[in-house]
């Protein structure tokens, strides 16, 4: 099973806009695979302009918020590529595209590291946090699963929420469960808020 790093992608469109998108980026020896799904802006910007910049942040309601359609999160120029990183990132890495690999539902981008910086001490996740980032990942796939493997990942994640989420990672918590329940009720349009 390949290495892979939850992280905020950046990509910019032909007109130089930001866009922000929680991704997991695949290791794959000495490049990164960044694998969009069809459609996205996110696909749409890396065969506009081959390069993004991965913003590794210890804030989950930037995961929380990017999938909840909260997508202002203060960014400043990368150093090398063009693009933009998260202003508030513990570390981020500048990624320039090799090669290509299409698909009909998740083209893979391998990526080389062109420069990688750290910007602040971090200490990982608590079980808050990676449970949000777990809750993160499952409210972008409700279609794809079963009503009751839904309902199980809900109930063991909670008990981490439960014990241990400061305000942060409730806020985040609370946004990503409007998700969840906004898709239960058939409400489309609030749930697909990406």
């Amino acid at each position: 099973m390949p290495r892979i790093v939850e992280t905020i992608v950046t990509t910019i469109d032909a007109a130089g806009t930001p866009h922000l998108a929680p991704l997991g980026l695949i290791e794959d020896g000495d490049l990164w695979i960044i694998a969009p799904f069809r459609p996205s802006r996110t696909l749409d910007n890396l065969l506009a302009n081959p390069h993004a910049v991965a913003s590794h942040t210890g804030d989950v309601r930037v995961f929380a918020g990017c999938i909840t359609g909260r997508r202002d999160w203060p960014t400043v120029p990368a150093d090398v590529v063009p693009g933009v990183r998260l202003q508030d990132a513990v570390s981020h890495w500048e990624l320039s595209v090799v090669r290509m690999s299409d698909d009909a539902q998740r083209p893979r981008f391998h990526c080389r590291i062109v420069h990688a910086a750290s910007h602040a001490v971090w200490s990982g996740y608590n079980r808050a946090e990676a449970a949000v980032l777990e809750l993160a990942v499952l409210a972008t796939r409700l279609s794809m699963l079963p009503p009751e493997k839904i309902d199980a990942e809900l109930q063991y994640l909670e008990i981490a929420i439960s014990k241990t989420a400061g305000p942060r990672e409730r806020e985040a918590w609370d946004w990503l469960m409007e998700r969840i329940t906004a898709f239960r009720r058939g409400d489309a349009d609030a749930a697909q808020k990406r």
